[in-house]
């Protein structure tokens, strides 16, 4: 099931310099691929390992064009990111094991739910009354969508995934807390990726929305009457709480935390491990938890509370002098 390199950049396009008959067993690791296997090098850091690696093709970008003729085959992309993702989907278009059936006999499905053409689901899935998938869409096992939730086409949802719980919501009550019933649902829009046990909520009253293109990691918590913008990503363990609102093309670093109730603008990055407890409306890089603050900003007070125990010593000395 080998793939010579000119039926790749047949099928991928880039430039090709060297024979376009060698076969190639497997895409693989830069450092570690073998004289049948094809890496990429995207990050000019790692230009090091260009000259040493035993790869028999790397995709290289046009300023790395000689040092990679160098050293054997390369094929020529604008972005070899890019072109590697788009090559790990070749092959696994041209490897594919055979389809099996594609309602799963074990899946339960309300006879009031709405498949799209090409719709498969895996073992154990429940799609509830009402519920909509759209065309394409794939399901893994054990995801629940429940009642009157839409799914839009082509997404992919792993094993796992809730969509559609109710919503974390209820009133303090003389005799304790009194449940909100969550009458909204959750839209999911088309070409959405959601990661293995993540829970997406059903609105309180309006919906919860997930807009075209989002990619959401696994673990993370969506709470009822968040929208997210398109094409945005959302990394592992995040946890957003109801009714915010994050903006299109926005970057979400794993373990982030955002409160409710407030808005973050487009093409928003937020670091890893950051807490969001206000809204943000300007694009840029936010960093931090004391609090969270544009990037520059974080890292000069970052570098200024390291210096606060020596700070504070010299202001201890001076006090003496005085």
């Amino acid at each position: 099931m080998a793939l010579t390199l000119g039926e790749i950049v047949a099928a991928l396009g880039g430039e090709l310099h060297g024979d376009p008959g060698v076969r190639i067993e497997a895409p693989a690791p830069l450092e570690s691929a073998g004289p049948q296997q094809i890496g990429f090098l995207s990050n000019p850091r790692y230009r090091p390992q260009l000259a040493a690696s035993r790869a028999g093709c790397v995709i290289v970008a046009p300023d790395l064009r000689e040092p990679a003729l160098a050293r054997g085959a390369c094929i020529v992309a604008d972005d070899p990111y890019l072109y590697f993702a788009r090559l790990t989907q070749l092959w696994k278009r041209t490897h594919a094991r055979p389809d099996g059936p594609a309602i799963h006999p074990s899946a339960v499905i309300d006879p009031s739910a709405v498949l799209g053409q090409g719709v498969r689901i895996g073992p154990h899935c429940v799609v509830e009354r009402g519920a909509r998938l759209g065309d394409g869409t794939v399901l893994k096992a054990r995801v629940h969508v429940a009642e009157d939730c839409t799914i839009g086409a082509r997404c992919i949802l792993h094993p796992g995934v809730v969509i559609g719980a109710d919503g974390f919501g209820f009133a303090p009550g003389p005799d304790g807390f009194v449940k909100i019933e969550q009458l909204g649902t959750v839209r999911i829009g088309d070409d959405v990726e959601i990661g293995a046990n993540t829970c997406i909520d059903r609105g309180a009253l309006a919906d919860t929305v997930v807009e075209d293109g989002v990619k959401i990691d696994n673990l993370v918590q969506v709470g009822h009457n968040c929208r997210i913008g398109r094409h945005t990503v959302i990394s592992g363990c995040t946890g957003i709480a109801g009714s915010a609102t994050i903006g299109a093309h926005c970057m979400i670093g794993g373990a982030a935390m955002i409160l409710g109730h407030l808005t973050i603008a487009d093409r928003v990055h937020i670091s890893a491990g950051s807490f969001v407890a206000r809204s943000i409306s300007r694009p840029g890089l936010y960093t931090g938890i004391f609090p969270i603050d544009d990037n520059a900003s974080w890292e000069k007070n970052a570098a200024t509370l390291k210096q606060l125990h020596s700070l504070r010593e010299r202001l201890k000395a001076l006090e003496k002098k005085l």
